[in-house]
Order: structure tokens, then sequence, then C-alpha cells
């Protein structure tokens, strides 16, 4: 009796091992490469699948997409300057029979593979370019990868390059530099502000020229500005030059000349000979 009992009790025990081994769920994100007695069979997933144990085994893949770090790389720009640059890489599996028949390990791989990359697309572009251009490195380093994974079932979706590190000294040699280009900038303004002040006060010396008076009220009018405006309180000692007082009396030089020809002239009609003493004025000098 007491064997009997032992016999089903391994007999069933084999039953729902075997069953367990045989019994496969694989979640949506799942694909399950089928090997029978060693060969390729297929791919399988998602959902219930069931495999013979012993003569059947399935290799999982995950669909989902990859993160991972590329570890930070010393690199020789082409303008021989020495940076350290690391980067990060996405990338899924779309073929997962490529992925596990054509490669040991996909991840490592393409891990290798993108460490190669990076270093090779940094290489050839000047400092400037890299701290400038990330953007065009990124594209370059993904189309890359893209195109040598792609026989491995890989796709490479997006690279971004995360840090660009600098020796110190090179880091103030850059300082230096953007600050000479800032004093190149403001000295660039501040010439093309001379140039346009240059043409507006041209200009407005052009139209004053066109006016007899536009010249004195100018002047004027910067007399007032220096005094303070209208609360001026100030006591401004100035020339005053003849030009604007013959501008704004013009008959000055007509009145004082008439007064002289008028002057001149009573005296010239006044002028007498002296008379002698005991004659009188209306007598004239006695002819012999």
């Amino acid at each position: 009796m007491d064997l009997n009992v032992l016999i089903t009790l391994a007999v069933a025990a084999v039953i729902i091992s075997f069953l367990a081994a045989a019994v496969n769920v694989l979640r949506e994100y799942e694909r399950g490469i089928v090997f029978t007695l060693g060969r390729f069979t297929g791919v399988k997933g998602p959902g219930f699948i069931i495999l013979i144990p012993v003569v059947q085994e399935i290799v999982r893949v995950d669909l989902r997409t990859i993160t991972q770090d590329v570890p930070t790389q010393d690199v020789i720009s082409l303008d021989n300057v020495s940076v350290h640059v690391n980067a990060v890489i996405y990338f899924r599996v779309v073929d997962p029979e490529k992925a596990i028949l054509e490669v040991e390990n996909f991840a490592q791989a393409t891990s290798e593979l993108a460490q190669t990359t990076l270093r090779s697309v940094v290489g050839k572009h000047e400092l400037d370019e890299i701290l400038a251009e990330r953007d065009k490195l990124n594209r370059d380093i993904q189309e890359i990868l893209d195109a040598q994974t792609d026989r491995w079932g890989i796709k490479v979706s997006n690279v971004e390059i995360k840090h660009v590190d600098l020796d110190e000294s090179m880091v103030r040699a850059i300082a230096k530099q953007a600050e000479a280009e800032r004093i190149r900038r403001a000295k660039v303004i501040n010439a093309v502000g001379e140039e346009q002040a240059a043409q507006k006060i041209a200009d407005a010396a052009a139209i004053l020229a066109t006016e007899g008076q536009g010249m004195q009220l100018r002047y004027l009018s910067a007399l007032q500005e220096i005094a303070g405006g209208d609360q001026g309180a100030a006591t401004i000692v100035f020339p005053f030059p003849m030009d604007v007082i013959r501008g704004l009396i013009p008959d000055i030089n007509g009145t004082g000349s008439g007064t002289g020809e008028d002057r001149r002239g009573s005296n010239e009609g006044g002028d007498a000979a002296p008379s002698e003493p005991g004659s009188s004025p209306g007598e004239g000098p006695e002819s012999d």
C-alpha cells in the first residue's frame, strides 16, 4: 500500500514538473525564440505557449526600449584638444531572431560599438563644433550605429552626448576667447552707433543750412537746455555772436548809418568861417 502511494506521488510529481516545463506565458512586450533539439524552429508569443520538455527550449527577448550609458571616452579632437565625452543611447530589438542568432549578447555588442563610434565621430570635429553642434554629432552617431546594428535586429532610436569635459587650462582659454569676442562685438556696436549718429548730424546740418534762422534758433535752444530748461535759475555767461544779432535785428546797420550821415550833413552845413570881433553875424568879410 505504501509502495503504491509512493509510485502515485512520483508520477504526479513528474506530470506536474512536465506541465510546468511545458507551459510558458509570454508578456505583451516579450517574444520567445524556440529551439527544437538545438535547431531554430520559430518565434513565439505573446501569450500561452506549450513546449515539449527536454526536446524544446525557449529564449525570451524583451522588445522594450533599452537605455544604456556609454562610459566616458578620452578623445583628441581635430584641433588636438583633449576632451572627455560620455553619452547615452536608446535602442530596442525589432527582430528577435537576428538578435539571438546573429550576435551572442546584443546589449554588450551595441555598447562596445557605441564607444568606438563615439570616439571616431568626435575625433573628426574641432572643439568649437563639439561644443556648439551637439545635435549634428548626435545624428551622425545615431545613423552609424543604426546602420551597423541593423544586421543584429537592433534599432538605435536616439543618441545623446551628455557631458563634454575639458582641462582647466582649456576652460580658462575659452573664457578669454569669449571675453575677447564680447569686447569685439561691443566695439562694433559702438562704431555702428557712431556712424548712424554722424549720418543724422549731417542730415540735420543740411536741413539747418537751408533755413537762415535755423542755426540761431538751435543755438538759443541749446542755451536753454544748458540753463536747465524751465527750472533754470543759473546764470550763464556766454559769447553772443554778432551774426545772431544781425539776423534778429536786420535793420540795425541801416538805422545806424542813416543817423550818422544826417549828423555829418548837419555838421557840414553848419560849419562857417569864424566871424571877426566886432562884426555882426550877418556881415561877411570885407572885400578889398
